[in-house]
Order: C-alpha cells, then sequence, then structure tokens
C-alpha cells in the first residue's frame, strides 16, 4: 500500500483547506485502488481456491460493496 506524506504543511486558511482536500482525494484514489487490485488477485482464483479461503465466486461482488 502506497503512504503520502508531506514535509511542510502549508499556511493560512485556503492553503490548509486545499491541502487537506488533496490529501482526501489521494487517499480515496489509493483506496480505490487497493480496492481494484484485491478485486482483480480474487477474480484470477479457481473455484477451488476461493473455496479453500472460505469464499465463492459470488462472494467477490459483496466483498468489493464491503469495501468501499
Amino acid at each position: 500500500m502506497a503512504a503520502f506524506e508531506t514535509t511542510r504543511p502549508m499556511q493560512g486558511s485556503i492553503g490548509g483547506g486545499l491541502s487537506s482536500f488533496f490529501r482526501s482525494v489521494t487517499e480515496r484514489l489509493l483506496q480505490w485502488n487497493d480496492l481494484r487490485v484485491t478485486r482483480k488477485a480474487l477474480a484470477r482464483l479457481s473455484d477451488r481456491e476461493l473455496d479453500d479461503i472460505g469464499l465463492c465466486r459470488g462472494d467477490l461482488e459483496n466483498i468489493s460493496a464491503h469495501l468501499r
């Protein structure tokens, strides 16, 4: 998982608000990408491999919806 870290905060209320906005957008994009990668990895597993971890093909969409 990637992390976004700033080394110096922006000054002023406008800059701080923009910084917060971009941080929020970045975090959402990282979450979306992690979910996409997880969904693709699970979709590549065979039915038997999914059964080994206690899942079935129908569970994949529910997992995606739950993680959002």
